[in-house]
């Protein structure tokens, strides 16, 4: 059975930033994998990583309604918790909110 990553529909309105923590907060498993992925391909050899790129691999194993526009923030979110990995992550100056 996939697992579903839910939460509430994003309002009209609502900053993409708001939207994010309303999903972030209805699926932490979905910030849990994605450092698992993230600690698996550091450990592995990888210099670079893209979020993306994770966002497919849980994709693949059956989470669905992830957002692509959430993608920075986890990114920025992964650097935030472990700063060991902020030469990993492209993070670029954010134009949005």
């Amino acid at each position: 059975m996939p697992v579903v990553a839910l939460g509430p529909n994003p309002a009209r309105g609502r900053t993409i930033t708001e939207q994010f923590h309303a999903f972030d907060a209805h699926n932490p498993h979905v910030y849990r994998a994605l450092e698992r992925l993230a600690a698996r391909r550091l450990a592995a050899g990888a210099t670079r990583v893209g979020v993306k790129d994770l966002f497919e691999d849980l994709r693949r194993d059956g989470v669905v309604g992830l957002n692509n526009n959430f993608t920075a923030l986890y990114a920025r979110r992964l650097v935030d918790d472990h700063p060991r990995w902020a030469g990993a992550f492209e993070l670029r100056r954010r134009r949005a909110v």
